[in-house]
């Protein structure tokens, strides 16, 4: 094949060439198979769709596109039904319930969309939803819908080709918004080839590999690892709706294991999720020995979850080389650094107590005062990647954690309509050097030997009593510390009061301990283990029903919105303890207020 420049010249030439070729295979309920696309299909399909939009609006608008989790195929085709006509793709969460609804209408109106596409079933429901509270999300009235299974086919022969260029914009795609509120990155069409191109050589991907994958197709993760990656590297891939794993975690292994993926993956939570759930005598009917990447990023990916999931997978053919941390971002399309996906993952064990105060001091893994950091791989084309000082904007030296800057073609263009934060965020440069521009990532870390570690977030550390602490890891020790505490479903946060931050720790308690839950048990192993390994006091613990901690739509913590609920009191916990103090929650609200981005 020749080189593409733009995702339009892809999927065209790979309809040509390969096109009989099944590219997507769609298991709407995680287990049976509901449809597939050939690349030739896919094309076809595209071309009508793009025909509809042309006609409905010009060159270079945004669309959004919204699907529910098990049209699968439908939002494929709608994707580069979009991309055909020249419009901008704006992917989002399918809403199912009215606070949901009145979300999308704020995405609508932040990315200046003039067409929503759908399947027409979903846009009756959105339709019915907005009848009964006709002031839900009035602004979605004013576009334009399209049911793009509606489309028929044969208004492909009405399309007329756009004339894109390599720096044309391609989609939207937002920040999760676990630290803020989420922006609109302005990803180009070689934005993404060059990203699908590091992804190909880094993952060691060919025509021979296969993929399986549950992520959510509006994700950055589940678009470009899931739809976009496959298309680049010519091999098939089986999609199947994120509802499946949260329902019977089992089935992605099943299908890993039926369809003999080489390529899979996910968050640290989903692995988790899967030692948790799958029984041994399930496990035993799995076949995982031709699964060659498991991927994990999108969140800190935890040394004793890597070692858990290779002893229990272990004997169904999982291999540790096949686990693949890696590193990467909305705003830089995806993916960052990742490794060789023939070594094994590098875990380097870091003095704690050092760590606070962002120096990197190796230590034996049996000291107490150990913290296990897992590499996140190396730069990939020539990407540049530099630690700086966030306050000084000057290099790091090599033993010390800095903000990670990358540069690069997979770097977007900057956030939708957001100029202010654009030129902070991605027009950074060096002070000490001048080398630049940058992205500032707002992730903290640092490189030894070329390997990049990642450590926590800038916007989400604390400082108590005078250290620097990293949320993640405290709710690692708290979330192992009592089992009635429920692994990934945890935050901890400061607030100020009289002058100084103090911690709070609110987290879910397993189902199986709700209607007996020790809570001076729990509550003192929390406060106990969080002196032992952070050398920090709590100020307050909630402990909550399953299900009530907010997160992303793909799954992260909001520890920000955490904070606002418990300074809110709208928490509603199975149980609670805090310190005696002077001050009053109800008081902290006004100066929270204002700090709120």
């Amino acid at each position: 094949m020749t080189q593409p420049s733009t995702l339009v010249d892809l999927l065209r030439e790979r309809s040509q060439l390969q096109s009989d070729l099944t590219a997507y295979t769609f298991l709407a309920d995680g287990k049976n198979e509901s449809g597939t696309l050939t690349y030739a299909t896919l094309d076809l399909q595209a071309r009508a769709i793009a025909a509809a939009i042309q006609a409905l609006t010009a060159r270079g608008t945004n669309v959004l596109v919204v699907y529910p989790y098990d049209a699968g195929l439908e939002f494929v085709s709608a994707f580069f039904g979009c991309l055909y006509a020249g419009v901008v793709a704006v992917t989002d969460n399918p809403p199912r319930k009215p606070e949901a609804i009145a979300k999308l209408q704020i995405r609508a109106k932040a990315s200046e969309a003039t067409v929503l596409v759908s399947t027409a079933g979903f846009l009756e429901h959105l339709k019915n939803q907005m009848k009964k509270n006709p002031d839900l999300a009035p602004y979605l009235n004013q576009l334009t819908w399209l049911a793009t299974d509606t489309v028929p086919t044969d208004q492909a022969s009405t399309w007329t080709q756009p004339e894109l260029e390599t720096d044309t914009l391609a989609f939207l795609q937002y920040t999760s918004g676990s630290t803020g509120d989420p922006k609109g990155v302005m990803v180009t069409h070689g934005n993404m080839l060059h990203n699908s191109k590091m992804i190909y050589e880094s993952f060691g991907h060919s025509d021979q590999s296969q993929g399986v994958i549950w992520l959510p197709l509006f994700h950055d993760m589940g678009l470009v690892g899931g739809v976009l990656q496959p298309l680049y590297g010519g091999f098939p891939v089986t999609l199947m709706s994120p509802i499946a794993l949260i329902q019977k975690p089992i089935l992605w292994l099943e299908a890993v294991s039926k369809y003999g993926a080489t390529t899979s993956g996910g968050p640290n939570f989903a692995y988790d999720l899967l030692c948790q759930k799958v029984k041994p005598k399930q496990r035993d009917q799995l076949d995982l020995s031709k699964w060659e990447v498991a991927f994990s990023g999108a969140e800190p990916i935890k040394a004793d979850t890597l070692d858990k999931f290779v002893d229990f997978f272990g004997p169904c053919g999982f291999r540790r080389e096949a686990f693949y941390p890696c590193y990467g971002m909305a705003e830089t399309t995806l993916f960052i650094s990742g490794g060789l996906k023939s070594e094994s993952p590098i875990v380097r064990y870091l003095d704690s107590t050092a760590l606070a105060d962002n120096k990197v001091v190796p230590v034996e893994p049996e000291s107490d005062k150990a913290q296990a950091i897992i590499g996140c791989g190396r730069m990939w084309l020539g990407d540049k990647v530099a630690i700086a000082n966030p306050d000084t904007l000057t290099k790091c030296a090599e033993n010390q954690v800095g903000e990670i800057w990358v540069a690069g073609d997979g770097v977007g263009k900057g956030y939708w309509n957001r100029p202010d934060v654009t030129a902070e965020a991605f027009q950074a440069h060096l002070a000490d050097t001048g080398e630049g521009p940058f992205l500032r990532t707002g992730d903290l870390g640092f490189v030894q030997d070329g390997e990049v570690y990642i450590t926590g977030r800038i916007k989400d550390l604390m400082i108590i009593w005078g250290r620097n602490q990293y949320p993640q890891l405290i709710e690692q020790t708290v979330e192992q510390c009592h089992p009635a505490l429920r692994p990934n479903h945890g935050a901890a946060f400061s607030i100020p009061l009289n002058g100084e931050e103090h911690l709070v720790i609110v987290h879910e308690v397993e189902r199986n301990f709700f209607r007996r839950l020790p809570v001076e048990e729990v509550i003192g192993a929390i406060r106990l283990a969080i002196a032992e390994d952070h050398m920090a006091e709590v100020y307050a613990v909630l402990l909550l029903k399953p299900g009530a901690i907010p997160k992303t739509s793909s799954g992260k913590i909001q520890r920000r919105a955490c904070r606002t609920k418990f300074l809110e009191s709208s928490f509603q916990p199975v149980a609670e303890w805090k310190q005696e103090t002077q001050g009053n929650i109800s008081d902290l609200m006004a100066p929270m207020a204002a700090n709120q981005p």
